[in-house]
């Protein structure tokens, strides 16, 4: 398809216009982090003398160290066990296509119309009986189980796409099914796994409404969930909030920056086997 000169310069001012809507806010933040602590700055206005300590304050005064460390926890407890399972759910629904599949497809389906807020009266009550309120395990099976049905969306739509003669191939030569499984397609997976882990980092990493509903402790918590109690602490004072923000902003965005290559490309390796 033939595309006009116009259309290509209609396209290049609107992807500009995006990345200013996009870019803005984070640096309304940037420079309003950097202004004297306690004042109100106004608009985008460069402080005559940039407090580069407020970063350093921010990270302090929110033990930013501890909750990083917490954090981190959380994403070892969700990210691997969601990708272990969805990888296996995805296999079979997708590749082996057992009797019943389809229902339980439908099923998962369904699982992506459900909002954190319609379950988290039901979800808080559930780990009060189970006494997990108050820990990172109230964060971490949770997620788990919310994160599922995407996961094993994304994963089907991957496996659905393998050709069946590799399969037919590794079993004439001999390859059960954990083997067909785990050194055939597992390997061959590596893009959608990739993708779907960056997209269960990010997640995990910026969920704010478990963290502060399910657990009262702020350092128990993920670091945008404790960025509640740090608002409700230095609320007034708005340059240490952004610095505080724009800190817990940045681990999300190096992992962004750093496999945003791999990401792009198992999205569109997946349009064109779709």
């Amino acid at each position: 398809m033939i595309v006009s000169r116009r259309e290509q310069w209609l396209g290049r001012v609107l992807l500009v216009i995006l990345m200013a809507v996009t870019v803005l806010p984070f640096v309304s933040l940037f420079v309003t982090a950097l202004h004297p602590s306690g004042t109100y700055p106004a608009g985008l206005s460069w402080p005559a003398t940039p407090h580069w300590s407020n970063f350093t304050e921010a990270f302090k005064a929110a033990d930013m160290g501890r909750l990083l460390w917490s954090s981190v926890l959380i994403e070892v407890g969700v990210v691997p066990v969601s990708l272990l399972i969805s990888t296996m759910a995805g296999f079979a629904l997708g590749h082996l296509r057992p009797p019943g599949g389809r229902a339980l497809f439908i099923g998962f389906l369904l699982g992506l119309t459900l909002p954190f807020e319609g379950i988290i009266i039901p979800l808080y009550y559930q780990m009060r009986d189970l006494g997990l309120l108050n820990t990172r395990w109230a964060i971490i099976l949770p997620l788990i189980g919310l994160y599922m049905p995407f996961a094993v969306f994304w994963m089907r739509a991957h496996f659905i796409t393998m050709p069946d003669d590799i399969s037919e191939a590794a079993r004439i030569d001999g390859a059960n099914l954990w083997q067909l499984f785990w050194r055939i397609h597992v390997p061959l997976s590596m893009p959608a796994l990739s993708s779907l882990a960056i997209l269960l980092f990010l997640w995990s990493w910026n969920q704010f409404l478990l963290a502060v509903v399910l657990v009262s402790d702020p350092l128990q918590r993920t670091m945008a969930g404790a960025l509640g109690a740090f608002q409700g602490q230095w609320g007034t004072d708005i340059p240490l909030l952004c610095a505080g923000s724009l800190l817990i902003l940045t681990p999300t965005l190096v992992i962004f920056l750093v496999f945003q290559r791999r990401f792009v490309s198992a999205l569109l390796q997946g349009s064109l086997k779709g």
